[in-house]
């Protein structure tokens, strides 16, 4: 099966919470099977600055889904957990936010769809949670570890375990 990175990010309501609800939903052992989870990082938002820090993390995922119904899917999981794509600021505030940033190594460039991430180079709160996670895995021909050198880690900071997560 397909291995696939993903990044999820909340920073509306309980965003741990939101973010152990959308593993759960997603993560079904059947279609998506979870190999690997991140611990939560608090980072400072990207995009649109003036808003609450976010709670990000990291999953390698095994999916039988093709891309396009794994967006399906995570579009899904999205709404039900409460994000209105229609009506949100762009970059702005949400309880969740679920973004493919590898699938192998395949490349789409769709306009629902665009693999690898476009911005997975930019963004230190995807990198420093994937690189615990993942460090040499390849995302269009850079090991993540080294990605990870070349940016500003400042303002993303390892959060300590959730006691109800550790049950």
């Amino acid at each position: 099966m397909p291995e696939v990175l993903l990044a999820l990010g909340a920073n509306v309501g309980d965003a741990r919470a939101n973010l152990d609800r959308a593993i759960t939903l997603l993560c079904d052992g059947d279609l998506v099977s979870l190999r690997a989870r991140s611990s939560d990082y608090q980072t400072l938002p990207w995009g649109l600055e003036q808003q609450p820090d976010f709670v990000n993390l990291c999953l390698v995922v095994e999916t039988a889904l093709t891309p396009a119904a794994l967006l399906e899917r995570i579009q899904q999981v999205e709404r039900t957990l409460g994000r209105d794509r229609a009506h949100e600021v762009r970059w702005g505030p949400r309880p969740i936010d679920i973004d493919i940033i590898a699938y192998d190594d395949l490349v789409v460039d769709e306009p629902e769809l665009k693999l690898p991430h476009p911005h997975v180079f930019e963004r230190a709160f995807v990198l420093v949670p994937l690189g615990e996670i993942a460090p040499d895995h390849i995302i269009a021909g850079t090991r993540v570890s080294d990605a990870l050198t070349r940016l500003d880690t400042t303002g993303v900071h390892r959060l300590p375990p959730r006691l109800s997560s550790l049950v």
